[in-house]
């Protein structure tokens, strides 16, 4: 999918900020939901511009791997962009579209619980020594005396 160019917002310090951002957003946009998510949470490290980006994503008409993705990125924004990410799934949950009213309720939803608990792995009683059993080796057939006659070779 070919996106359209984003203009810049002028608080880009240089050239390489303005193609990072370019290259997260394009990121944000794949097809591979773990690719996306990553690019998400590195948007979320980069203040205004990468609310900008998630906000565009998640209320733009992208398909729903990049929604998700961006719910993502803003529920791992820190510091002062935290207030303003919950203020925009809170919007989102008023939205006209399905998926960008489930992807901002589940992250809402994880914020303020946080993740479910984990099941305890899982754990083996303490060993003991293990001795070996007896056992009893079945004969077959009748009982092989070596000395009998019929275990003898006829001679030649």
């Amino acid at each position: 999918m070919k996106l359209p160019d984003r203009k810049p917002s002028g608080r880009e310090k240089d050239e390489a900020a303005v193609a990072l951002l370019s290259q997260l957003r394009a990121r944000l946009h794949s097809e591979e939901i773990s690719t996306a998510r990553k690019a998400a949470f590195n948007l979320s490290w980069m203040q205004e511009d990468g609310l900008e980006i998630l906000l565009e994503a998640l209320f733009g008409s992208f398909p729903r791997d990049t929604k998700k993705a961006a719910a993502y990125g803003l529920r791992s924004m820190n510091g002062r962009m935290r207030k303003l990410a919950e203020e925009a799934l809170t919007k989102g949950l008023a939205h006209s579209n399905r998926t960008t009213k489930d992807a901002c309720a589940k992250s809402l939803q994880l914020m303020k619980e946080g993740p479910a608990p984990r099941r305890p792995a899982f754990q083996r009683r303490e060993q003991r020594p293990r001795r070996p059993g007896i056992r009893e080796f079945r004969q077959r057939g009748p009982a092989r005396n070596p000395m009998s006659p019929r275990n003898t070779r006829p001679e030649r």
